[in-house]
């Protein structure tokens, strides 16, 4: 095998022990890093990436068919990502078993793995075995599989890991034209103005991208913008902003945005984003829980979480969460909604979301929060999402998303408006 034809394979293992290494680091930081340093572009590029995040979205189901072959598993975690990927390639995509098999052992012994016999022998057995993955359940961290059985029942469990396991669609927000663009990129209609791609192939090759026609977010991320109905001409807060996607919908649905966000270089890439879409916001960098400014008409806090609900399309997050996360990221975000609620307007609204499947960071965390603010009142969304899209609702104007709610799945996301009482 040539050099050029095993940098992808390269890339991908070093993906994997960086994203599974200590201190663990993020999959696009990673994998950014993986591919740029092999030079790979295109296909080759694209293999990689299907390789590296096959492996984290079949990591359980991979290391268990790896458990009942092996006496231990490898303590070197090259050595164990090098099964994953050689296990990956035989039992979850079209490789063929003599290259699955031969690629591995030779990027092993290019590593100058003293288990590179091992690979070679384990591999085999699976390639002439063809063992089963077993329950797709086992893709999720124990900690985590417990916690959403008993919040959402074992089925459901069982079928939010399998929307997980796949390789998500893309889904493009466009304000204006959406059937005609869903038509013209060869994608499907979802939701009041989501178009949906299969296989998008490269993102800023494809039509409408140069001219700033749709953004990329998924579709269950642009509701709690959408559930505020007309924003035209209203002073709209957008705390937490960065990346950007809900700050786009406001601002092209004609709101006088105020971008908040405390990350320097996530704001960087919100207003590189926003140029792109010709939208023009006041982009602030500030920690919202020091930041003062005049009330707003509407404040949005889409908080930073745990980002369970995103698992679908960043399977490195299982691998990087436990519980305690859960219980900072829940404290941080009370912190951060006591911040909002002084910024709106008397008889103004509250829109809190996180992209979490946790209730201690959506409806236990709201209801706590809310017996120690009573100048706000629970209240109806202008607009409910639609029921297309499978929400729950959770109360008095608040819904959840689950990932399995529809075909390709969306994230899970929880939702809740509020208004501040007028003083008499």
């Amino acid at each position: 095998m040539s050099g050029a034809e095993d940098r992808p394979r390269k890339a991908a293992l070093a993906t994997l022990d960086a994203v599974l290494g200590r201190p663990p680091k993020r999959l696009e930081e990673a994998f950014a890093a993986a591919a740029d340093a092999a030079g790979l572009e295109g296909r080759d590029r694209g293999f990689a990436r299907l390789l590296a995040t096959m492996v984290l979205r079949r990591k359980g189901q991979l290391d268990a068919v790896l458990d009942r072959l092996l006496r231990y598993r490898p303590n070197a975690l090259t050595a164990a990502n090098l099964l994953r990927l050689g296990a990956c390639q035989l039992l979850l995509l079209d490789t063929p078993p003599h290259a699955a098999v031969a690629t591995t052992v030779a990027l092993a012994r290019a590593k100058k793995r003293p288990e590179a016999g091992l690979i070679n022998a384990v591999l085999r057995r699976i390639a002439s075995d063809r063992p089963a993955l077993g329950p797709v359940e086992r893709n999720l961290p124990g900690w985590l599989r417990r916690r959403w059985e008993h919040v959402y029942g074992g089925e459901m469990v069982r079928q939010i890991a399998a929307i997980q396991a796949e390789e998500p669609p893309l889904d493009l927000t466009v304000p204006a034209d959406r059937d005609a663009w869903a038509e013209r990129l060869g994608g499907r209609p979802l939701g009041p103005n989501t178009v949906r791609l299969e296989h998008p192939g490269v993102i800023g090759a494809l039509a409408g991208y140069d001219e700033g026609a749709w953004w990329v977010q998924d579709a269950a991320a642009t509701l709690p913008v959408l559930s505020l109905g007309d924003v035209r001409g209203r002073r709209v807060l957008d705390a937490a902003a960065a990346p950007g996607g809900k700050t786009a919908q406001l601002a092209a649905a004609g709101a006088l945005v105020t971008a908040v966000d405390n990350d320097v270089d996530r704001m960087g890439m919100l207003q590189d984003n926003l140029r792109r879409l010709g939208l023009d916001v006041d982009a602030v960098v500030a920690d919202l829980k020091s930041w003062q400014a005049p009330a707003f008409d509407v404040v949005l806090l889409d908080a930073p979480c745990s980002a369970t609900g995103t698992i679908r399309r960043h399977p490195d997050i299982p691998w990087h969460r436990d519980e305690a996360d859960i219980r900072s990221q829940a404290e941080e975000q009370a912190r951060l909604l006591d911040a909002a609620a002084a910024l709106i307007a008397p008889g103004g609204r509250l829109v809190f979301a996180t992209c979490s499947l946790e209730p201690e960071e959506g409806e236990d965390l709201t209801a706590a929060w809310f017996e120690r603010h009573s100048e706000l009142r629970r209240v109806e969304a202008p607009v409910p999402p639609p029921a297309e899209l499978g929400l729950l609702p959770r109360g008095r104007g608040a819904w959840r998303s689950l990932p399995c709610a529809v075909e390709g799945g969306i994230d899970g996301f929880y939702f809740a408006h509020f208004r501040r009482e007028i003083s008499a």
